[in-house]
Formats: C-alpha cells, sequence, structure tokens
C-alpha cells in the first residue's frame, strides 16, 4: 500500500481529532465548534478561509499558479440518535451521534489539506468544501443556492464516504448511477371517528390506511420494469389513543428511492393515486406531502477512471472495484454532481467483528483508514491538477 509517509507520520494527531469530533457530535447547521476548527486548522496552513455558506459551512482555498480548480469535499454533521458505544470518546451529547462517519471523512480532508499546504508540487486552485447538514437536511443544496460555485470556480468536485462491509484497504465506484433518489412522503388519512363497538357508524382511518400500505407495495412490483430498481417503504404509522375508540385520522410516512428520473416521477404519481383513489373507495379523504429529498448520485464515467487509477496507485487494482453495486441510500452530494462533473467513491471502514452498518448506535469509524483517505486526496488532487503523484 503506497501511502504518503509524512501522513503517516501524524497518524496520532488524526486520531485525536477524529475522536474529538466523535465525542462532541452536532447536528445539521449546527456545527459551531466543528467549522470552528477546521477554519483554524485551514487558516495555519495558509489556505484562505470562508465561513458562512449554509450556516457553518467552511471553504478553504489554496491558490498555486494557473490551472484547473478542482472541489473535495467531505460533510462534518451528526444523527440525532443516542450512541450505545463505551469507549472513551463515545458522545458527550445525549442524544446525538457521529454514526455515519463524518467525524473521518472531515478528518481525512484535513489531513490532505495539510500535506497539500505543504507540497505545493500542483498547479491550479484546490478547495476543500466542509459541508452541513448532510443528512436529510441537503447542506450540499443550501451551499450552492448561496453561491459555493459562483464564489469559487471549480471544474470538477469529489466525494468519499466510508462504508462497512467492504474491507479496510478497499475503494468501491461505479460509472453513473452510484446512490439512490430520496423523496419523502407524509400521508394523510381522514376518516370518521366512532365508537370501537359501533364501525358502521364511522369510517375508519385505520383499515383505510391498511389497504393504503398494502397498495403501496404494489407499485415497484406492477410499474417499474424488473431489470430496473426502486424501494418504496412505509416507516411510520401514528394512528388511536384508547382500545375502545376508532380514531379520526391516521398519519403515515415514508420514503422512495429509485436510479432514474422517470421512475422517480412514476413513483410519486403512482403514490398519490393510490392514495387519493383507495382513500375515496373507503369512504376517507387522503392526501400525500412530498417533503425533503435527493437526487440520485450519478458519476462522471471520465471522473470515476480517473479516481480508480488513483486509488489503484495507492492499494493496487486487486482491490479497487470499479463496477461496484449501486447502494439505494442517498446523499446530498448528488445535488453538486448535477452543476459540476466528478464523482463519489466508497472507501471500505471494514468488515466482521466489531463493524456495523452506518447509523447503527454501536458505529464508529476506522481510525485504521485515516491515513488511506488522506492519501487518496491528495493524489486525487495532484493527479487532476497535474501535479506529482509519486
Amino acid at each position: 500500500m503506497r501511502i504518503i509517509p509524512e501522513i503517516e507520520a501524524f497518524r496520532e494527531e488524526l486520531i485525536t481529532w477524529r475522536r474529538d469530533i466523535h465525542a462532541h457530535p452536532e447536528l445539521a447547521f449546527e456545527e459551531e465548534r466543528t467549522s470552528s476548527l477546521v477554519s483554524e486548522l485551514l487558516d495555519s496552513w495558509g489556505f484562505t478561509v470562508n465561513r458562512g455558506l449554509a450556516k457553518t459551512g467552511v471553504v478553504g482555498t489554496l491558490v498555486r499558479g494557473e490551472g484547473r480548480r478542482v472541489g473535495l469535499r467531505a460533510d462534518m454533521d451528526a444523527l440525532p440518535m443516542q450512541e450505545e458505544n463505551n469507549f472513551e470518546h463515545k458522545s458527550k451529547e445525549d442524544g446525538k451521534m457521529h454514526a455515519c462517519g463524518h467525524d473521518g471523512h472531515t478528518v481525512m480532508l484535513l489531513a490532505a489539506a495539510r500535506y497539500l499546504s505543504e507540497h505545493l508540487d500542483f498547479s491550479g486552485t484546490i478547495n476543500v468544501i466542509f459541508q452541513p447538514a448532510e443528512e436529510a437536511a441537503g447542506g450540499a443544496k443550501v451551499m450552492i443556492e448561496e453561491g459555493l460555485f459562483e464564489q469559487f470556480p471549480m471544474d470538477a468536485v469529489f466525494g468519499m464516504h466510508n462504508w462497512p462491509g467492504i474491507d479496510a484497504g478497499k475503494f468501491a465506484m461505479r460509472p453513473g448511477p452510484m446512490m439512490a433518489s430520496l423523496d419523502c412522503f407524509d400521508i394523510s388519512i381522514e376518516g370518521r371517528g366512532a365508537h370501537g363497538a359501533l364501525p358502521h357508524e364511522g369510517v375508519d382511518p385505520i383499515v383505510t390506511a391498511s389497504q393504503v400500505i398494502t397498495a403501496l407495495q404494489s407499485i415497484v412490483s406492477r410499474n417499474v420494469d424488473p431489470l430496473r430498481s426502486a424501494v418504496v417503504s412505509v416507516t411510520k404509522v401514528h394512528a388511536g389513543s384508547a382500545h375502545n375508540i376508532i380514531p379520526e385520522c391516521v398519519e403515515l410516512g415514508g420514503g422512495l428511492r429509485c436510479f432514474e428520473p422517470e421512475i422517480r416521477e412514476t413513483l410519486r404519481s403512482r403514490i398519490k393515486s393510490i392514495v387519493e383513489r383507495v382513500c375515496e373507495g373507503m369512504g376517507a379523504r387522503g392526501s400525500v406531502t412530498f417533503g425533503s429529498g435527493y437526487p440520485a448520485v450519478i458519476n462522471y464515467p471520465e471522473d470515476i477512471i480517473l479516481a480508480g487509477k488513483v486509488a489503484s496507485d495507492i492499494v493496487g487494482a486487486e482491490n479497487v472495484d470499479i463496477d461496484s453495486e449501486p447502494s439505494m441510500g442517498s446523499e446530498d452530494f448528488a445535488y453538486m454532481l448535477e452543476k459540476k462533473p466528478g464523482c463519489y467513491v466508497f472507501i471500505g471502514n471494514g468488515v466482521g467483528e466489531g463493524s456495523c452498518m452506518v447509523h447503527n448506535p454501536n458505529y464508529d469509524f476506522n481510525d485504521d483508514i485515516l491515513v488511506l483517505g488522506a492519501t487518496y486526496w491528495v493524489r486525487l488532487a495532484q493527479m487532476y491538477l497535474g501535479g506529482q503523484s509519486s
């Protein structure tokens, strides 16, 4: 493995940073402590630092003559969940946890920024983007709307995420769809309340909701080509307050995911139609509201070739899957790839005992991959800008 020795030399410092951020998680648009740490370090290394995009976002810029302009992005926010780990660096904030590895993402990019500031063997501009609010709040979209690419012109932008289930020391990526789009939905079903012993005097929204949920499961199986991927999941059901009362209403919630815009529109249309018509047939009223949503992550083929070459040079081609399975998970880096060329890759976080999937209360980022991830960022920037990569 051809990691950068100078980054390996400050491995313990990186682990200290990562565990400090892990112990102090901050939710979407609240990443004040983290963004202050990032800003202070970038400033000490000679970056031009901008704070305030999407409230807590940070962009550090390093210019070395004329040439192409590249963006490297890491996310900073934590999740609103209780940590169940017992190690020393566990979350000190009740109900908040770095359960997706954004603490590690932040530190890998910081380590790369430090090295690049000390080795100006490139020509062009490097923008390191520390983004808030990736977890279901669309911080990437907000940064773009507030002028990210106008204030910091970029010819391409790149992202990376740790992935449990892939061996540490390996990378996975693919051209085209890498992660699915996401649309959250809320369904309101209004019936007519009644005594539980006299259901004929009301309109039961719970029975109606059951019919709606069952019908929604037919959308993918009967409206989407079996060779294409989509998911519709109802994840919330709220109704009732007593054993002997048929309630007035039921509230449902869930999400739909796919890779292609036309399938996304089909899913949205069919959900609306099913809810309205099933409810009408049951004598109830139903409505659907679509809330937060992300487009699919679509990688540019030429940039996947570049990312694959960089990763292969570091860990060997046998440890880089350049045609990996796409994930039905979602990621707001998709908004950046709608505006700029680039790609998004997975770095293995490890498998087996001690490893669990992200968004799990027992998850922790694997500190053993900090130097590897930082090396990838450095070599990617150098190769994109035409600098040295040996």
